[in-house]
């Protein structure tokens, strides 16, 4: 940088304003703080009075006569402390009618303080330094934000040229002489560039410094918010996706630094959202592709075609469809891209070949497997589900206290079975909303649920579920304890009475007491199997009456 200027590029230096035309003129002598010239001019001020300090913020150079100093030794003392307490740059007293020379008092208190300390033999226009100082400042200023936009045109330029975000840290890189990392908001290193201490990688410093410093980096660091998109984008409102760091692990790191980041941090948030878009769109792309096979607008016959253009090249070997649905676990503007990313990396552990797809209008994730064997179906599903789930997370899509995602697996088999899985699975995924929280689920073991949901909206189903569980129902709504509760439990343990009152911690006779209860209200023999049935299906079914039609 410009040894006009100071090492942070705030403003001039002490130095550098003597050299102007206007305090040169006044013939300045230094008295005290010669080794402090290097002080950051910050602003000029001029005043006479004696508690001009209280008028102060700190690093401006000071121009007075003298009148406010007082005559007393005490008073010139406590005149340069209360200064040099107050964090003004420099001292100036121009010599004339108050004082031919100044105070002793005045020059060892400056010393003492480290306060750069200025005589001036001739008399100066203060508004003319003023202005002269001011201008510098301003200038100082603008070079700063000409090197700035250096640094964002050079960026411009190596995307333009079809670089990418490595290239753009890189310029930042050696503009500052310093590591930068991009992070993401949870402190998860995306991209590091530029050389540490001696040489050391740039993982290095990133797990030796930053690592230990995440909640509150290293004295002298610039981090910078890289913005995000949608609701509530903008300063001090918004999303962030990432963030911008730059440790001064080689040279101290200048305003003219940040400047620089900023800078960088804003054509980061562009080539982030295109990005991001461009893989919202592919995932889209791929989504619409599998719903399509679903709903048998794609034959078998071209389906393997399509999706060797997808990247999906599983061979002979048998597909397994999966289906993933959000529902209300939907968190308000969840990342799509972010979920197919997190979900497609999860994915990579399992170790087939994955075609996957989004479908943000149903909130359904599609997944297309190539097994080795069916054998390993069960295995798989196992990871996938793990998998989706994680994406699910790591994406932040699931809102707080909504019911999980359901994952449905379903039949393995060539293309025309992947055809008919995948509809089926997608079907049934819907079909399982309510039910017992599980990893995964069979498609082939909710064929009842599905016929049921198909049957959602029709008057006879409603009246089935009336009068089937109708009078417990209704019992539930104006009594205590709720005795549905009880009559499910009992017949998912199929009339098996210890492991029912086991699960709801009842002792036995509680339990007969309800179970009693309920047959009475039902008019029934709970021990019956045609009304274990009824009651069975009026309990999946209720789950199910009047939720409208559609696949969603």
């Amino acid at each position: 940088m410009d040894s006009r200027f100071d090492s942070t590029g705030a403003g001039i230096t002490v130095q550098r304003a003597l050299e102007l035309p206007g305090l040169r003129s006044g013939l300045p002598e230094v008295l005290a703080g010669a080794e402090r010239l290097q002080r950051t001019v910050r602003w000029v001020h001029a005043g006479e009075v004696p508690n001009i300090a209280s008028l102060l913020k700190g690093g401006e150079l000071l121009l007075t006569t003298g009148y406010g100093l007082g005559t007393r030794p005490a008073d010139q003392r406590a005149f340069v402390r209360t200064l040099a307490e107050r964090g003004i740059a420099a001292l100036v007293v121009e010599l004339g009618p108050r004082f031919t020379r100044l105070p002793a008092a005045l020059v060892e208190t400056a010393r003492t303080a480290g306060l750069p300390l200025v005589q001036l033999h001739r008399e100066v226009p203060f508004v003319t330094v003023t202005e002269e100082i001011h201008t510098e400042i301003v200038n100082g200023h603008y070079a700063l934000l000409q090197r700035a936009e250096e640094v964002h045109r050079r960026c411009t330029e190596a995307l333009l040229g079809g670089g990418g975000i490595p290239q753009v840290l890189g310029i930042l890189a050696d503009f500052s002489g310093n590591p930068v990392f991009l992070e993401t908001t949870d402190g998860q290193l995306l991209y590091a560039a530029g050389a540490g201490p001696e040489g050391a990688e740039p993982l290095q410093v990133w797990e030796g410094l930053r690592g230990q410093h995440k909640d509150a980096p290293p004295a002298g660091s610039v981090l910078v918010d890289v913005p995000g998109s949608g609701p509530g984008t903008g300063p001090g409102t918004g999303s962030v996706r990432a963030r911008l760091v730059l440790l001064p692990v080689r040279a101290p790191l200048a305003p003219v630094h940040r400047i620089a980041a900023e800078r960088t941090a804003g054509i980061l948030a562009v080539v982030l959202m295109q990005a991001r878009q461009e893989e919202e769109l592919a995932a889209r792309g791929r989504g619409d592709f599998l719903t399509d096979l679903a709903e048998g607008r794609i034959t078998a016959e071209d389906a393997p075609a399509q999706a060797r253009v997808l990247g999906f090249k599983p061979g002979g070997s048998p597909l397994l469809p999966v289906v993933m649905r959000l529902g209300d676990a939907l968190a308000p503007g969840g990342g799509w891209a972010v979920l197919a990313r997190a979900v497609s990396e999860e994915l990579a552990s399992v170790g087939v070949p994955v075609l996957l797809g989004v479908r943000p209008v149903e909130g359904r994730v599609l997944v297309l497997l190539g097994l080795r064997s069916e054998s390993e179906r069960s295995a798989v599903a196992d990871r996938v589900a793990a998998a989706l789930r994680a994406g699910v997370e790591r994406a932040g899509m699931q809102r707080p206290g909504a019911q999980p995602p359901v994952v449905v697996v379903g039949v393995a088999g060539g293309w025309a079975a992947a055809s008919a899985g995948l509809r089926h699975a997608a079907e049934t995924a819907t079909a399982a909303q309510g039910l017992t929280d599980r990893p995964w689920y069979d498609a082939r073991r909710l064929d009842i649920d599905l016929l049921l949901w198909r049957l959602r909206d029709h008057p006879d189903l409603a009246a089935f579920v009336d009068r089937a569980i109708g009078p417990v129902r209704d019992h539930d709504s104006r009594a205590k304890p709720p005795l549905l509760p009880t009559l499910e439990t009992y017949l998912a343990h199929a009339g098996r009475k210890a492991e029912t009152a086991r699960e709801l911690h009842l002792n036995r006779q509680t339990l007969y007491n309800r179970l009693a209860r309920i047959g009475e209200l039902l008019g029934t023999d709970l021990d019956d199997p045609q009304t274990v049935l009824a009651l069975s299906l009026a309990l999946r079914a209720r789950r199910h009456v009047g939720q409208g039609s559609g696949i969603g």
